[in-house]
């Protein structure tokens, strides 16, 4: 089977190039619509078994602008192990201020998962976060075992980096070696064990945007 995993599309704090985390939930920007109907045009003629999305608005919108795009007659079910990951007393900082405020975990978040202490300002840690996924994860393959089984999960940057970092088997320090997610870009892991290892597919996929990725778009 296969998860096709979704970043959210992109937001006003995304563009103000702020800390979201798991309690903001700025808005999509309007010409966000429009991307997501591109990516629902691209999965046209995919058959989901579900479409799973964290329960934050950005994701959760995302999520149903893609169902509504692809015709489908499944419902979005929010999942809280989706969630983004919780940064704690970063959250709703511009990226300047937090790093200078928190500087050491701004630098660790990004760098040096391994060393990242998010529970020092009250959030979440990558295995924290691993875990959860995993546990996503690992549920949805042994519940769709078919080999032409996929479902859609729609989610956030930070935690879908560590999320599938951690399905592919990367040590943490080198959790996020794949890079960074674009807004309502398209990765596709695939488990033939149910769930047991994943091998990755597609990674950050944004050809069907048809256009020119800016410096925000993977904030």
């Amino acid at each position: 089977m296969q998860i096709y995993f979704v970043r959210h599309g992109k937001t006003e704090w995304n563009l103000e190039r702020r800390f979201q985390g798991a309690h903001g939930d700025s808005p999509l920007l309007a010409e966000s619509l429009n991307d997501i109907e591109k990516l629902g045009n691209h999965l046209k003629g995919t058959n989901f078994n579900g479409i799973y999305s964290s329960p934050l608005k950005r994701a959760f919108d995302t999520a149903n602008g893609v169902k509504k795009a692809i015709s489908s007659d499944l419902s979005v079910k929010k999942d809280e192990r989706l969630r983004e990951f919780d940064m704690g007393l970063m959250e709703g900082l511009k990226f300047d201020k937090a790093s200078a405020k928190f500087p050491k975990q701004v630098d660790d978040i990004w760098n040096r998962p391994d060393k990242y202490d998010g529970k020092s300002i009250q959030g979440e840690n990558y295995p924290d976060v691993i875990s959860r996924g995993k546990s996503f994860a690992t549920e949805k393959a042994s519940q769709f075992t078919g080999v032409d089984d996929k479902v859609l999960a729609v989610s956030h940057g930070a935690a879908l980096g560590a999320i599938m970092g951690g399905l592919l088997g990367y040590p943490l320090k080198d959790v996020r070696c794949n890079g960074p997610l674009s807004n309502t870009s398209l990765t596709i892991l695939e488990t033939l064990d149910q769930g047991a290892t994943f091998k990755l597919i597609v990674w950050n996929d944004t050809s069907f945007l048809e256009r020119d990725i800016s410096g925000t778009d993977a904030l």
